[in-house]
Formats: C-alpha cells, sequence, structure tokens
C-alpha cells in the first residue's frame, strides 16, 4: 500500500467518520486501486489510528458498495464489483441516450457540444480530478435531458461507484484521444436523434472503460 492520502482531523467530526471520508476519497481518487485489499493493520498505521475506526470505517464503505467484505481475506475493491457497477451504468445510460434523442433540446444539444469541447480542452491539463469532472459534466447534461427524474435519480446514485472506475480508466493518456471522439460521435448521434448509433457508441464507450479497468485490476493481481 504505497498510495500517499493521510487523515485530516475535523474537531467536528468522531474519529471513526474522519476515517471512513479519508478512506472513501482514496478510493474515489484512485489512490486506492481497484482489486487492492485493504487490510486493518497497514491503514490504522498509515493514518495513526487504532484499527476500531478502520474497521467501521471499512463496514461503511461496504454498505455504499465501494469495497466488498471476502471472508478470511478482508475488504477488496474487486473485478466482481466493478463489473456490477459498469453493467448497471450501461443499461442506464443505453436507456438514457435513447430517451434523449427523443427529448434533448436546442440549448441542451448545445451544452452538450461544448462539454464535448471542454473535456478535450481540459485533457491538456493533465489534472485527474479535473478530466474526470469535465466527464462528468458531459455525461450529466445527457442524463438531464432524458428529463425522466426516476432515471436521473439512479445515475446520481451510482455516481460515486462510477466515479472511481472512471478515475481509473482516466489515468491512461493514450485512451484520451479514443475518448474525446466517442463523445463527438455522441453529440452527432444524439442530435440527429439516431437512437441505434448513439445507443451503440455509448455501450462500447462504456466496454471500452470495463476492459481497460479489468486489465488493471488482473495485473495488479498477478
Amino acid at each position: 500500500m504505497e498510495s500517499n492520502f493521510k487523515v485530516n482531523m475535523n474537531e467536528y467530526l468522531p474519529l471513526r467518520d474522519v476515517v471512513f471520508n479519508t478512506l472513501r476519497q482514496a478510493i474515489l481518487r484512485g489512490e486506492l486501486k481497484p482489486g487492492e485489499r485493504l487490510m486493518e493493520i497497514q491503514l490504522a498505521n498509515k493514518l495513526g489510528v487504532s484499527r476500531t475506526p478502520i474497521r467501521e470505517a471499512i463496514r461503511k464503505l461496504e454498505l455504499e458498495g465501494l469495497v466488498l467484505m471476502i471472508p478470511r481475506k478482508g475488504a477488496e475493491i474487486t473485478e466482481k464489483n466493478m463489473r456490477d457497477v459498469l453493467e448497471v451504468r450501461k443499461a442506464l445510460e443505453e436507456l438514457a441516450v435513447q430517451l434523449a434523442c427523443d427529448k434533448i433540446t436546442k440549448e441542451e444539444i448545445e451544452e452538450m457540444k461544448k462539454a464535448a469541447e471542454e473535456f478535450r480542452m481540459i485533457l491538456k491539463n493533465k489534472d485527474i480530478t479535473e478530466i474526470a469532472e469535465a466527464d462528468v459534466r458531459f455525461h450529466d447534461i445527457i442524463y438531464m435531458a432524458t428529463d425522466n427524474q426516476k432515471l436521473i435519480h439512479l445515475l446520481n446514485k451510482l455516481r460515486e461507484q462510477m466515479y472511481r472506475y472512471r478515475v481509473e480508466y482516466l489515468k491512461n493518456p493514450d485512451v484520451h484521444e479514443q475518448l474525446t471522439q466517442e463523445h463527438e460521435e455522441i453529440v452527432y448521434h444524439i442530435k440527429r436523434r439516431e437512437k441505434v448509433e448513439a445507443t451503440a457508441v455509448t455501450c462500447q464507450h462504456i466496454d471500452n472503460q470495463v476492459s481497460a479497468v479489468t486489465d488493471k485490476i488482473r495485473t495488479k493481481n498477478n
């Protein structure tokens, strides 16, 4: 466990909540990687706390779906969990682009085009957090264009679980140009209300992420 994250004390929060927030952000930012085992003793030593708040934090992370407890092995950020999350995301985003093709307004099309361009420009900064947030903004416009509050709610519920895999994928600069092209193709097809084509590009967009992150997890575990 070579990550550089550290606990930031907050006089207004109990220690267990501080530890939980620290680990949660480390997972979402990719400082704790998919496939990495979270060992109580190592984490306690790293953060300078006892094992009790670590144990409590890991339980809360499991409830959020950010880690998986494996008997006799401890907590892991697993390939299975990643696939479960991204399979659901794929199904929801297929529906989102199809509804967006029907309902998107001219103003939202312009916002989507602008977000795709901003994503391309932010790639030059090489700041992974800014890149991930730009990617989120692009997809959020599509979600809002569906005008389906239940769907938007479900996607938002998955937001943080998706975010850590998004970050892990975006860390590879070799995929940035491909991502940019996929965004532009999604814009092109939604603008023309082409459901089949927009859905196909969106599915490929997510399949590429699954494949890349799976390779990272397996490499780490070998």
